[in-house]
């Protein structure tokens, strides 16, 4: 059995699977992506899962390297903002410091999800 053929059982099995074929194609290989029933994004060629980094983007692979180095930025980022919040005495900035926290942290958790689910 030819590779392309193989391929294209794959990419039908897919279908079978409840996957939709999307309008998105895989950065790496160019093969059509799939949405799976769990929503996430595949590409059945290379057997991997893909993820659009911003609405409109070109999908991009998120590499596990990528996602722990990320990961540790914020951890880092996120521990400088404490520093900073311990030492501010006005309120003011003491909130304003606060919603970058909280935006970092949410982050944070969106990283650790997206480590988590390429297991």
């Amino acid at each position: 059995m030819s590779g392309g053929s193989k391929d294209l059982k794959d990419l039908a099995s897919l279908l079978r699977q409840g996957a939709t074929m999307t309008s998105l194609s895989c950065p790496k290989c160019s093969s059509p992506l799939f949405r799976l029933p769990s929503g996430e994004l595949w590409c059945g060629k290379c057997k991997k899962r893909v993820v659009v980094v911003r609405e409109g983007a070109t999908a991009e692979a998120f590499t596990p390297i990528v996602l722990n180095n990320l990961e540790n930025t914020l951890l880092m980022k996120i521990e400088e903002l404490n520093s900073l919040i311990s030492k501010e005495s006005d309120p003011e900035k003491v909130g304003d410091l606060g919603k970058v926290l909280l935006n970092m942290l949410e982050n944070l958790s969106r990283v650790r999800r997206l480590l988590k689910s390429g297991d």
